[in-house]
């Protein structure tokens, strides 16, 4: 596609990540709806993504966190989306911008999307294997808590998300079936 070309290939990904960012904007509005969850994989080598150095040596490429019920302070913002987890009982807040996104799914409705890596300006390398962060939420203050405590983990996909065991049977929306070969 030469200069003044239509651009679909872009257009589509701005509007696949719309759709995370609207399921998002509802979640920090009204909270996740029935068994709806969410793993969001990231590049953590963005230069826009704001994670304690902790977890960046931890995670240098890419991680996936687990937004279900121990997550707080969620706020959507048109470029990006701010998130307190807790790892291993400590508080962590991540501003991830949705440009670091590479995958977004929702394994309650056997729904994902997978997205190109947006250069950050620093020439982002290709996305390596994710590692999946889980996050416990802190308890509450006088609240007893039955909430499994935090813990990170190297597997492909977490033993307690089912439904996200079978790939076979979920729906991955990719731009590699639109782009020209």
């Amino acid at each position: 596609m030469g200069e003044g070309g239509l651009r679909y290939d872009r257009m589509v990904e701005r509007a696949l990540r719309g759709v995370m960012h609207d399921a998002l904007v509802h979640v920090a509005k009204h909270g996740l709806p029935g068994a709806h969850h969410f793993y969001i994989t990231f590049r953590t080598d963005h230069a826009k993504v704001q994670i304690d150095q902790s977890l960046k040596t931890r995670f240098p490429q890419e991680m996936t966190i687990v937004l279900q019920h121990q997550f707080w302070d969620l706020s959507v913002e048109h470029d990006g989306f701010v998130v307190t987890l807790s790892f291993n009982n400590v508080p962590q807040r991540l501003t991830i911008p949705f440009a670091a996104v590479t995958a977004f799914t929702d394994p309650s409705v056997n729904f994902g999307l997978q997205f190109q890596a947006v250069s950050d300006g620093a020439g982002t390398p290709k996305p390596a294997p994710a590692a999946i962060a889980k996050a416990a939420e802190p308890p509450k203050p006088g609240a007893a808590k039955s909430a499994k405590p935090a813990s990170v983990t190297q597997l492909p996909k977490p033993a307690d998300a089912p439904a996200a065991d079978a790939p076979a049977a979920e729906k991955v929306v990719t731009l590699d079936s639109f782009r020209k070969k």
